[in-house]
């Protein structure tokens, strides 16, 4: 008998949050500002603004830093990173 194999479809979600919301999210439920986290991590306040706004790529160095704060582990900060900055080069490629 022959195997028949299922055909594979690639998940492509229409929306990608950049991981700076799920960092937004992870402070408020805290009750820490910005400005804490960038003192704790030692990265400028700024710095920290433009990744919670998606503007700054998380770095695997910043993924370090944010596993040592929120105790999330730094390799799904990469991978939200990924899929995100992933996500915004198919769009652009989209639309080309």
């Amino acid at each position: 008998m022959g195997t028949h194999s299922k055909p594979r479809y690639a998940y492509e979600p229409d929306t990608v949050f950049p991981p700076g919301e799920t960092l937004a999210e992870w402070l408020d439920e805290r009750d820490m500002t910005q400005a804490e986290l960038a003192a704790r991590t030692g990265l400028s306040a700024k710095h920290v603004n433009q990744i919670v706004k998606g503007a700054a790529p998380i770095t695997t160095e910043t993924a370090l830093g944010l596993e040592r704060v929120t105790g999330v582990p730094a390799h799904l900060w990469n991978s939200l990173e990924m899929s995100y900055r992933s996500h915004l080069t198919y769009c652009a490629e989209q639309e080309r």
